[in-house]
């Protein structure tokens, strides 16, 4: 993301663009921008007027005030997307960094979202013990912020994921099934010689 911000003149305008990429179907005002990005109000507009000015985004004024929506026609936007979501891979470190005061997190599974997926219906999976569920909210609110888009996530206890596992419990299964990336794996034994897949 950092690296990102450099090329693209900052982070601010890197969540701006991928909330508008990933959800082209949005119209979006000035505050909706700042609050779905977590940026003051001022930046949000800031980055909207220039991507307007660039093409990357069309606007038109309702009687709430000016809303933004993506042009699907900008001719750089598959580059873009290519290059934003290709970011998206590179957060194996940021992402145990990002969850490492919420307990002892045992295992971290990445899918959706994350590998460009749109037909798996978990974007993350945690398991651990002693799991703190509000400060994994907290980072997975950081995480939409950055990513510009909603995530379908799980928390589970261990021994909870343990049982589904061995129950070959469906919504387990369907994470698997799917493209994912396995983070961290710390369960014994690991996921990787439960007999079932650990990627595509």
């Amino acid at each position: 993301m950092e690296m990102l911000g450099k090329l693209f003149g900052g982070i601010n305008r890197v969540k701006v663009m991928r909330l508008f990429l990933l959800n082209p179907e949005l119209i979006l005002g000035a505050r909706e921008v700042s609050k779905r990005s977590k940026m003051a109000v001022p930046a949000a507009n800031k980055e909207l007027r220039l991507l307007e000015s660039t093409g990357f985004l069309l606007s038109k004024k309702r009687t709430t005030g000016k809303v933004w929506q993506l042009d699907t026609q900008f001719p750089l936007i598959p580059p873009l997307k290519s290059i934003l979501k290709n970011d998206l891979l590179d957060r194996k470190k940021r992402l145990i960094q990002q969850f490492a005061r919420a307990g002892k997190i045992n295992l971290l599974i990445i899918a959706g979202v994350f590998l460009d997926d749109d037909d798996g219906r978990t974007d993350l999976l945690v398991v651990g013990n002693h799991l703190k569920r509000t400060l994994i909210g907290r980072a997975v609110k950081d995480l939409e912020a950055e990513i510009g888009k909603e995530l379908n996530y799980a928390v589970l206890d261990t021994s909870d994921f343990q049982y589904r596992m061995n129950a070959c419990d469906k919504f387990v299964r369907d994470i698997f099934d799917y493209p994912h990336s396995v983070i961290l794996d710390r369960l014994n034994p690991p996921v990787s010689l439960t007999g079932l897949s650990t990627g595509h």
